[in-house]
C-alpha cells in the first residue's frame, strides 16, 4: 500500500508498507491510532508514543505528533493507497510540507 513517511527530523516521504496489522505497526513502532484527516485519509500513529517518551515529529491540524507518523488512504473501515491526488491536496493546504 502507497503511504506518506514522516519520522521525526526528517521530510515526508512515499513508501510501500503491507496493508496489515504487523508492517503498520512495525512502521510506527507500536500500536495503532488513526487520527481521521479527511473522509478519504487518516494519519497513523503509535497509540503509546507519549507514553513511550518519543520524540517530537510535527503537528497536523494544531495536533503534535510523536515518533513516526504515516498518512495512508481511507475506503470504509479499512486503509488504502494514499493516492498521488490525495497526497497533492495534503501538500496544498500544508499538511504534507517540506520541513
Amino acid at each position: 500500500m502507497r503511504a506518506m513517511r514522516k519520522r521525526p527530523g526528517e521530510a515526508w516521504e512515499p513508501i510501500e508498507v503491507a496493508n496489515e496489522l504487523k508492517p503498520l505497526q512495525q512502521e510506527v513502532g507500536g500500536y495503532l491510532e488513526s487520527v481521521t484527516l479527511a473522509e478519504d485519509a487518516c494519519i497513523l500513529c503509535d497509540e503509546e508514543g507519549r507514553l513511550k517518551g518519543k520524540p517530537y515529529n510535527t503537528t497536523v491540524c494544531g495536533v503534535p505528533f510523536v515518533g513516526t507518523i504515516l498518512i495512508v488512504g481511507v475506503a470504509g473501515e479499512d486503509s488504502s493507497d494514499l493516492t498521488l491526488e490525495q497526497e497533492a491536496a495534503l501538500r496544498h493546504i500544508g499538511i504534507i510540507k517540506e520541513e
